[in-house]
């Protein structure tokens, strides 16, 4: 799957390093969770999907780490950095074993068929 990112050639050389600096903190943050446990959850406060994929997370008896970042008016610029970098546009992002399954619904299927239980086996 490829999607649409600017070409570095169409950015000014100018902001390139402003760019490709801005806001690392917060995705190597996440990059070292998702490396170091089978389950992430990143969410915010406020946003009920989030707390919802944790729900489900805590019914199932599945371990997983928790990252959130503020609320709906608080952090934002931040957690757009996590948005850009991953493609997905809402919260919660679920890692699961380092690769991007979506969100609470995304987890919720994967759940109730019982392929979040093979991916964490293999």
């Amino acid at each position: 799957m490829a999607r649409p990112i600017l070409a570095e050639s169409r950015i000014r050389p100018e902001i390139r390093e402003k760019i490709a600096s801005s806001r690392t903190d917060i995705v190597r943050e996440v990059e070292e969770a998702i490396a170091t446990n089978a389950i992430v959850v990143v969410g915010m406060a406020m946003n009920p999907y989030p707390r919802k994929a944790r729900k489900l997370l805590d019914a199932a008896r599945m371990p997983y780490k928790y990252l959130g970042y503020g609320s709906y008016l608080g952090e934002w610029r931040r957690r757009s950095a996590l948005k850009m970098w991953t493609g997905w546009q809402t919260f919660p992002m679920v890692f699961v074993k380092g690769v991007l399954i979506g969100g609470a619904s995304e987890l919720e299927k994967l759940l109730a068929n019982g392929e979040l239980k093979r991916m964490i086996s293999t």
